[in-house]
C-alpha cells in the first residue's frame, strides 16, 4: 500500500508522520485526562474509583487491537514475505504487551474495591492474561533461534494462530455469565454510558491509538536501520574472507 513495503519509502512514511501522531497523542490524551479527572462526574454507585476506567479501558482496547496489527501482519509476512510486515509485527508485540499489562493491573486495582479481590478467574480476566502470555510467547520466540529467518517465522505462526483469543475476549462477557461488567461502549446499539463519561474515555482511546502509532513508528524504523547495519556488516565480513 503506497509502496510502503519498500523499507526506503517506509522510513520516509515514519519520519514524516510520526512527529504529528506524537503531537496528537499528547493533545488529545491530555484533553482526555483533563476532561475525566476534571469535568466528568463521580459515580453514582462506583464514586471517584471509576476514573481508573479512563486508563483501563483504553488499556484493553489497544492490547487487542495491537495483537491484531501483530496478527495480520503476521499473515503477510508468512505469506508474502513483506520485508516491512515483519518489522511491524515485532514492533507491536512489546507495545501491546504494556498495555495488557496496563489493563491488567488497573483491574486488579479498580476490581479490589469493586469487587472485594485483586483476581478472580473470570473469563474476560483470564482470556486477557493469555492474551499477555501470548505476546511474552511472541517475543520470546522471535529471539529463541540462532536463525532469524525461523525464529521470525515460529512467532508469526503463533500471532496468527493466538489470535483466535481476541474475539474470545471481546465476546466472553456476551457468551458467559461472568463477574465482569457487559460491554457498555463497543456493542451493538447506543453506548450505554452517560455522554459526560463517554467523551474523556473516546479521546483517550483515540490519543492511545496515536500513542500507539507513534511507538510503533519509531519502533519500525529503528529495525530497518538496525538490520541495514547488520548486513553492512556482513557484507563486510564475508568479504575480508
Amino acid at each position: 500500500m503506497f509502496g510502503l513495503q519498500n523499507p526506503t519509502k517506509f522510513l520516509k512514511f515514519a519520519k514524516l508522520t510520526g512527529p504529528w501522531f506524537a503531537v496528537a497523542s499528547v493533545l488529545l490524551i491530555g484533553a482526555g485526562l483533563w476532561f475525566g479527572l476534571f469535568s466528568s462526574p463521580a459515580d453514582y454507585q462506583q464514586g471517584e474509583t471509576v476514573r481508573i476506567m479512563y486508563v483501563h479501558v483504553p488499556s484493553a482496547w489497544m492490547g487487542m487491537f495491537a495483537y491484531s496489527v501483530m496478527a495480520v501482519a503476521s499473515a503477510i509476512a508468512l505469506v508474502w514475505k513483506h520485508p516491512v510486515a515483519d518489522h511491524i509485527a515485532k514492533g507491536s508485540a512489546p507495545l501491546g504487551a504494556g498495555f495488557t499489562l496496563v489493563c491488567l493491573v488497573t483491574g486488579a486495582l479498580w476490581g479490589k474495591p469493586m469487587w472485594g479481590t485483586w483476581w478472580v478467574w473470570d473469563a474476560r480476566l483470564t482470556s486477557m492474561l493469555i492474551l499477555f502470555f501470548l505476546y511474552l510467547g511472541y517475543m520470546a520466540l522471535s529471539g529463541a533461534f540462532d536463525n532469524a529467518e525461523r525464529g521470525a517465522k515460529a512467532a508469526a505462526i503463533l500471532a496468527v494462530v493466538g489470535w483466535v483469543n481476541v474475539p474470545i475476549i471481546k465476546f466472553s462477557v456476551d457468551w458467559w455469565n461472568t463477574l465482569h461488567q457487559p460491554a457498555s461502549v463497543t456493542k451493538a446499539g447506543m453506548p450505554s454510558v452517560d455522554p459526560s463519561m463517554l467523551l474523556p474515555l473516546l479521546l483517550m482511546g483515540v490519543g492511545f491509538t496515536t500513542f500507539y502509532a507513534t511507538l510503533l513508528l519509531w519502533r519500525v524504523r529503528s529495525e530497518i536501520l538496525q538490520t541495514r547495519i547488520r548486513n553492512i556488516r556482513l557484507a563486510q565480513i564475508h568479504g575480508e574472507g
